[in-house]
């Protein structure tokens, strides 16, 4: 059986992280975000796994701890 990723668009992708589109967008252009892909010169999508890999990566214990990434 073929495995297929699972991917989000934008308008998808952005409740994912609990975030609004243009703030994906932004993310995006400052390139402090989630790992995309681009299918098209207006289509931009995001594989949940990387949404995962990115939301892992912000984890915190304390509120007093800042994160970089």
């Amino acid at each position: 059986m073929t495995e297929y990723l699972k991917i989000l668009q934008t308008p998808a992708s952005a409740p994912y992280l609990e975030l609004s589109p243009s703030t994906l967008a932004k993310m995006r252009l400052r390139g402090d975000g989630a790992i995309y892909s681009k299918c098209g010169p207006r289509i931009i999508v995001y594989d949940v796994q990387d949404l995962d890999s990115y939301l892992s990566s912000r984890e915190q214990r304390s509120t007093s701890e800042f994160c970089d990434t």
